[in-house]
């Protein structure tokens, strides 16, 4: 995809778009093996993938998901986020992601993420690119601890959308300017709004989508690793 002659904008979905796997499970797999939280509050992740890949899953997983994660310190989730971007994020970076997020920067473009992970496991990757100003799900800390519940909504499938779209109009920019980048079929929602989406690795679903209606079709595998 060759972008416009003057600045426009490019948001990026994370998961499986920029990295290989989702970065709430390379946080999760550091936080217990650091013994920060039990198998027993993430379990239910195992069904919610199943769910995922057969198009079932319940938009609202995410608020579920949290109410398991209370009482973790926010000193504790920072600390967990840095170990977990050199560990597991940065080697799984896809190389051409890299390569196109740099580049467009280096062009003057602006570029940011938009997606259903959480800022502080999200906030390594922008310093990482100098990437600022991304969309991304919060947890709600109440005297530095972990209350259970999001900050807002998550952002996930139409609430991306929302939220992408306020932010677009918040900035003066017209939607069919701007460039969405996503795996995912849960992100169709923002993929139509956007004047140049474009599907990378992805699922069956939206693979389908894309070649429907003539969208850019990437697939991205080696990584920085």
């Amino acid at each position: 995809m060759k972008p416009a002659a003057l600045p426009c904008v490019h948001i990026f979905d994370v998961d499986r778009t920029v990295i290989r796997r989702t970065s709430a499970e390379y946080f999760l797999r550091i936080a217990l093996k650091e013994k920060y939280i039990r198998f027993s509050q993430v379990s239910g992740l195992l069904a919610d993938l199943v769910k995922y890949k057969l198009s079932l899953l319940n938009t609202d997983f995410i608020e579920n998901t949290v109410k398991k994660l209370s009482g973790l310190k926010e000193e504790d989730v920072n600390r967990i986020s840095l170990s977990c971007f050199e560990k597991k994020i940065k080697p799984n970076i896809f190389s051409d992601a890299a390569a196109l997020i740099s580049g467009l920067i280096n062009k003057g473009h602006e570029v940011i993420f938009a997606t259903s992970s959480f800022d502080f496991i999200i906030k390594p990757l922008e310093d990482f690119f100098s990437v600022k100003g991304s969309l991304a799900s919060r947890l709600e800390f109440k005297n530095g601890v972990t209350t259970g519940r999001l900050n807002g909504d998550s952002l996930f499938g139409q609430k991306k959308r929302q939220a992408a779209a306020e932010w677009i109009n918040q900035r003066g920019i017209m939607a069919r300017d701007v460039y969405f980048y996503s795996d995912s079929y849960t992100d169709l929602p923002l993929l139509e709004y956007c004047g140049h989406p474009a599907a990378v690795n992805p699922d069956r679903v939206l693979k389908r989508t894309a070649l429907k209606n003539g969208w850019d079709i990437f697939q991205f595998k080696k990584t920085l690793g």
